[in-house]
C-alpha cells in the first residue's frame, strides 16, 4: 500500500499538495489484509472494525484495497451524499491512478428507477391533459438522453412530487417477464451491470433489504458477492432492526385496494371486476374499522398494552384476517391472467402473515420481538422489531461472506469497541483498528462547557439561560455557528429566540431543503443554522462559514419508544446496567457526530461547546469526555473570546 499511500507513492504523484497520512496507510494495509485473507472455506467472515475520524481519508483507504483485490465486493453506505462522492470523486481519481476502467455499478432501492410500462400507462391517461404542469414533457426529454432512468437525474423534480410515485418501478407492480417493455428496463439493466461489476455501491436499507429476502428465501436484490465494506457503520443496528422485523399497516393495505381495482380494470370482464372491486372495497373498509379502535395520540407505543385493555382483540383482529383471507381466495382465481395477480396474491399473503405475527404473538415470539405500533396523522401501522439483531447478523450475515469491513468515524466510546461488537454480534477474533484525526485540535480548538452553576437541562430556568448565553458565544464568534438541538422543541425555543435578538442571519431546519439550507450556511459566512436530526451528521463545510458548534445538551434518548424500551429491558435482564451498558454508549456515539462538524481540514479553527454541565457535575460525564477530541476545555467566555483574538475572527 506504500506504493500508493507513501510520500512517494502514485497519490503524492497524482496530488501537488499531497500530504501522505499514516492513518490511511495503515488502515489501507489492514483492509488490504482481511482481503487477501479467507481465500479457504470459511466458516465466518474475516471481520475489521475501523474507527476512522474526520482527516484520514478512509473512503479512499478500503476502496483501493477493495479494487485490487479482485474479489467481488459490496461497499454500502447510509447516505447518498457519500455515495456521490465514491461515484463522481473516488472512483475517478483511482480510474487516473491506476490508468485502468474500475467495474462499478451504484445500485439503489427500485422506487428510484423510472417503469417505461407505468409511464406509458400514465402517459397516455386521459386525465392527464387537465392535471398536467409541463413535467411529462420534461421527463420525455430526460427519457431522450438517460441511461439509468433515476430519479436523481431530474434535478427539478422535488421530494415530494406526487408524479414520480406513479412512474417509479416498484417492486409490488412490476410485471416481470411478461412487461411489454422488459427488453429496455431500467431495473433489467442495472441488473446486467451489477452481474459484471467488481463493485456495487449500495446503501445500508438495500443491502439489508437483501438480506432478509435472503433469510425468507424470496431469492435476492443484488447479485452474489464475496464480501461487504460497511462504511457508516454506526447506523448498522438500527438499518438492521428494520428489516429484521414485520410491518403491517393500514398504508400498505391501501396501496393494495388501489392496485387491485387498477388490475381488475384493466383484466377482467366487466362482472368479475366489479365483484373483486367489491370484496377489496370491503377489505378497505375492514381496515378503517380496525384503525379506529387505536387512539388518536401520535408516536409509537407498546402494543401490548394497548391489547390488555381490548377485550375483543382477537375477534377483531380474526374479522380483519379473514377479510384478507377472502382476497387470497379470490385473487388465486385470476393467477392465469398474468404476472400482475401473481405479484398481488403474494402481497396479501404476506399481509395475513404479518397480521397474524404481529397482532397475535406467541410466547417465544415475544421475548425475541417487541411488538408495537405508531399512531401517524392518517394511518396506523403494527410492527415487530428484534430485540437484538446481534443474533441475526451472526446467522445471516457473517457466514455468508469471506470478508465484513465496518467503518465510521464513530465506532468507540472512551476508546473502547466493546459496545458496537456486542451490539452486532462480534465476538471471538475481532481485527480492530482505532485511526485518531491527524487535526490539530489542541492548537486549532477550544471546548467550552458552561460552569458547574449552569442549570441543568431537567430545571426550568434552563431554556432561557441556554438561549441567552448561546446569544452570548455568537456575539464572539460573529454568527458562522451550528447549533444541534436534541429536540424539535428545543430548537424552536432557540431559532425564535435568535431571531428576536440577534443580527445575523438565522437559518432553521424544516424552513426550506437540506441542500439549500446548507448551501446558504456555506455562502453567507456570518449566518447561524439551527438544527436537529440528521443534521447532526453529514454536514460537510469546511472554512470560516462553520467556526462554532454548539450542542444543546448529551443527546440521551427519552427511553419512550418502545423498541428502546425493550432493549434497556433486555440488558436490564441480562444483569447489565442499562444506562451505562447501553443509554450512555449511544449517547456518546451521537455526540461524537455532532462534534465531528466542526474540523473538516487541518486549516480550520473554532469553537465546540457542550452547554451540559453534567460533563463535570455527574460522574458519567468523564467517559463523555474522554470520548471527545483533545481540545482545550474552557468554562468561561472571557477565554472564548481571548480565543477567538488570537486566532482571528
Amino acid at each position: 500500500m506504500d506504493t500508493y499511500f507513501g510520500e512517494n507513492g502514485l497519490l503524492a504523484k497524482s496530488f501537488e499538495k499531497f500530504e501522505p497520512r499514516t492513518g490511511q496507510l495503515k488502515m489501507a494495509e489492514a483492509v488490504q489484509n482481511v482481503l487477501k485473507g479467507n481465500e479457504r472455506e470459511y466458516e465466518r467472515a474475516e471481520i475489521l472494525l475501523v474507527e476512522a475520524e474526520t482527516g484520514i481519508g478512509k473512503t479512499l483507504a478500503y476502496l483501493l484495497p477493495a479494487v485490487l483485490s479482485g474479489k467481488r465486493l459490496v461497499v454500502s453506505t447510509a447516505t447518498i451524499n457519500l455515495q456521490d462522492q465514491i461515484l463522481k470523486k473516488e472512483i475517478p481519481l483511482l480510474t487516473r491512478i491506476l490508468g485502468e476502467e474500475i467495474e462499478v455499478v451504484c445500485i439503489k432501492g427500485r422506487q428510484n428507477y423510472l417503469c417505461y410500462y407505468r409511464w406509458y400507462q400514465y402517459r397516455s391517461s386521459p386525465q392527464l391533459t387537465v392535471v398536467d404542469d409541463g413535467s411529462c414533457d420534461k421527463v420525455d426529454e430526460w427519457l431522450l438522453s438517460t441511461e439509468t432512468g433515476d430519479r436523481a437525474e431530474l434535478e427539478w423534480l422535488h421530494d415530494h412530487s406526487p408524479l414520480w410515485p406513479k412512474i417509479s418501478a416498484q417492486s409490488h407492480q412490476c410485471l416481470g417477464g411478461e412487461c411489454p417493455e422488459a427488453p429496455r428496463c431500467f431495473i433489467n439493466e442495472l441488473r446486467r451491470k451489477a452481474g459484471s461489476a467488481r463493485l456495487m455501491i449500495v446503501n445500508h436499507h438495500l443491502f439489508f433489504s437483501d438480506l432478509a429476502l435472503r433469510k425468507a428465501g424470496f431469492g435476492e436484490i443484488l447479485p452474489r458477492y464475496q464480501g461487504v465494506i460497511f462504511d457508516e457503520a454506526h447506523h448498522l443496528e438500527n438499518v438492521a432492526s428494520t428489516f429484521f422485523g414485520k410491518s403491517f399497516s393500514q398504508y400498505q393495505v391501501l396501496d393494495l385496494v388501489q392496485d387491485v381495482e387498477r388490475q381488475a380494470e384493466a383484466d377482467l370482464p366487466p362482472s368479475l371486476a366489479d365483484k373483486m372491486i367489491s370484496s377489496i372495497r370491503g377489505l378497505k373498509k375492514r381496515v378503517d374499522d380496525f384503525s379506529r379502535m387505536f387512539p388518536l395520540e401520535r408516536g409509537r407505543f407498546p402494543l401490548g398494552e394497548f391489547i390488555e385493555g381490548q377485550q375483543e382483540w382477537h375477534d377483531d383482529v380474526g374479522h380483519l384476517a379473514s377479510g384478507l383471507e377472502r382476497i387470497i381466495s379470490e385473487l388465486e382465481l385470476f393467477t392465469s391472467y398474468g404476472e400482475g395477480w401473481k405479484t398481488l396474491l403474494k402481497r396479501t399473503e404476506e399481509l395475513h402473515g404479518n397480521l397474524l405475527v404481529i397482532a397475535l404473538p406467541d410466547v417465544v415470539e415475544q421475548t425475541r420481538q417487541v411488538h408495537w405500533y405508531e399512531r401517524r396523522e392518517r394511518a396506523i401501522s403494527l410492527s415487530s422489531t428484534p430485540i437484538h439483531v446481534a443474533e441475526n447478523l451472526r446467522e445471516i450475515l457473517y457466514p455468508a461472506v469471506e470478508c465484513c469491513i465496518l467503518t465510521s468515524a464513530t465506532l468507540t466510546t472512551a476508546g473502547n469497541f466493546s459496545y458496537v461488537c456486542e451490539r452486532l454480534g462480534l465476538e471471538g477474533d475481532v481485527n480492530t483498528l482505532r485511526l485518531q484525526s491527524p487535526f490539530n485540535y489542541q492548537d486549532r480548538t477550544q471546548l467550552y462547557i458552561p460552569e458547574n452553576d449552569f442549570p441543568l437541562p431537567s430545571e426550568r430556568r434552563y431554556t432561557e439561560e441556554l438561549c441567552q448565553r448561546i446569544y452570548d458565544i455568537l456575539q464572539i464568534t460573529e454568527g458562522r455557528a451550528l447549533i444541534l438541538c436534541t429536540s424539535f422543541k428545543g430548537m424552536d425555543s432557540v431559532a425564535e429566540f435568535l431571531e428576536d435578538h440577534l443580527q445575523f442571519p438565522v437559518l432553521v431546519q424544516g424552513r426550506a431543503s437540506r441542500y439549500f439550507l446548507l448551501q446558504q450556511f456555506k455562502e453567507e459566512v456570518d449566518s447561524v443554522l439551527v438544527a436537529v436530526a440528521s443534521f447532526w451528521e453529514g454536514v460537510d463545510v469546511p472554512g470560516p462559514s462553520l467556526s462554532c458548534v454548539i450542542i444543546d445538551k448529551l443527546p440521551f434518548e427519552v427511553p419512550s419508544d418502545p423498541v428502546l424500551q425493550a432493549r434497556i429491558a433486555a440488558v436490564r435482564e441480562a444483569g447489565g446496567n442499562p444506562f451505562f451498558d447501553f443509554q450512555i454508549p449511544r449517547a456518546i456515539l451521537t455526540l461524537r457526530q455532532g462534534v465531528g462538524r466542526l474540523m473538516r481540514a487541518s486549516d480550520d479553527r473554532g469553537l465546540l461547546a457542550i452547554m451540559d454541565p453534567r460533563l463535570y457535575s455527574k460522574g458519567y460525564g468523564r467517559i463523555f469526555l474522554a470520548s471527545l477530541p483533545p481540545s482545550p476545555v474552557v468554562r468561561n467566555l472571557q477565554r472564548v473570546d481571548e480565543f477567538f483574538e488570537l486566532t482571528g475572527k
